[in-house]
């Protein structure tokens, strides 16, 4: 009887090349963002690539969690330095209620710490006096709270540092100058996400931005004057593609933005499209390729003329929308690619969905339904220019 021999198990750990590891790490993060600091464990060959993930966004909301960082970015030595450079992205918070809060200047040292940080995400609460903190207040009283301006060796910090290109800035106190302050910091900004206390006019005496933005998002409770709009977007009436409005604006202003950038944008979202105003201020925005309103009911005079290049469409959905307007609009607009729905619970028995459905079959749309909001407000959202 012959027996065949077994070849023996190999001992030689297998060897994965770098930029197969690079591309395991970078799609186990989007699913578990855990999965990085697990995968720099690993092994020394996976621990660099992990640690350069993991560092290329970062949050700072304490002073210990700032004083850390730095520590682990101190450019004196290699790590450190790897570090630092890996940064690209940062959230920070200056919460001045709280009492470890991080402090401004311990900001401005992160922030100048990482020579490659384009994106910067950054929000400011106010003090609220002994006993008035009260937990899940409406926003109109949070901003009702006092918070100092940033100093002049901050804002010099600042101005050393990076060059911002991305800045998202939400403010929660009652100082209506932090953002004038901060834009006057980074002329290099091209996309600005502005959100809490509406902003005021500076001083007569500044100049203009300087800034050529290529994306504005705004979200106030009660819009800021056209004058502000006005010396924001001095430098931005060429350079202007994408408009976000996440509240309805005065007809005043919305008139402006409209006129001012009209033959600019290309991407437009507004929370409600329900007047002849509002239809007629898209109708007015020949070039848009985007177009994303968040309100379930939309007056039909919106599809009446859309605009001719538009290739995505973005709507919500419940069970009293007017589909017909959107259908006839799908069958008939030739460049429309895309469209993408927010059905709410009473929209998924709307009995024309179905008949949507196979409209976009039939044209070959791509019809993508959601039924989260804030994935819905990311479609029609381009990554921030470097």
């Amino acid at each position: 009887m012959t027996t065949l021999d077994t070849p023996a198990p190999s001992t030689t750990a297998a060897h994965l090349p770098l930029e197969i590891v690079l591309n395991i790490i970078e799609e186990a993060q989007y699913d578990d963002p855990r999965v990085l600091k697990q995968c720099a464990l690993v092994c020394r060959d996976w621990s660099v690539p992990a640690q350069k993930l993991l560092f290329s966004s970062v949050t700072l909301a304490t002073q210990n969690a700032c004083v850390a960082f730095i520590v682990a970015v101190d450019r004196a030595t290699p790590r450190g330095r790897m570090l630092a450079d890996a940064v690209r992205r940062m959230r920070v918070v200056l919460d001045h209620n709280q009492p470890f809060g991080l402090s401004q200047q311990s900001f401005a040292h992160a922030v100048t710490a990482c020579p490659n940080l384009f994106e910067l995400n950054l929000a400011i609460y106010g003090c609220a006096s002994p006993g008035k903190d009260v937990v899940g207040l409406p926003d109109v009283l949070r901003m009702r709270r006092p918070a100092p301006s940033f100093s002049e060796t901050t804002l010099d910090l600042l101005r050393a540092g990076p060059r911002i290109t991305a800045l998202q800035f939400s403010n929660w106190s009652e100082n209506h100058h932090s953002i004038t302050q901060l834009l006057d910091v980074w002329p290099s900004l091209k996309s600005l996400t502005v959100s809490g206390t509406p902003p005021q006019l500076p001083s007569t005496s500044l100049g203009p931005l300087p800034c050529a933005l290529e994306e504005l998002r705004m979200n106030f409770q009660t819009s800021p004057s056209v004058d502000f709009m006005k010396w924001l977007l001095h430098n931005s009436t060429t350079s202007l593609r994408v408009l976000k409005l996440e509240r309805e604006p005065s007809s005043e202003l919305l008139d402006f933005l409209v006129e001012a950038h009209r033959d600019t944008l290309r991407s437009f979202a507004l929370p409600a499209c329900t007047s002849h105003d509002h239809a007629q201020a898209v109708h007015k925005c020949e070039q848009l390729q985007e177009l994303r309103v968040e309100n379930a009911w939309v007056t039909p005079l919106l599809y009446k003329r859309l605009p001719a290049g538009l290739e995505h469409l973005a709507l919500a959905l419940d069970q009293d929308t007017g589909l017909q307007p959107v259908l006839d609009a799908v069958r008939a607009a030739e460049s429309i690619k895309a469209v993408t729905l927010q059905v709410w619970e009473s929209g998924e028995r709307h009995p024309q969905l179905p008949i949507l459905k196979l409209v976009c079959a039939y044209r070959g749309i791509d019809l993508q339904i959601t039924k989260d909001i804030q994935q819905f407000r990311a479609t029609v959202r381009s990554n921030p220019p470097r």
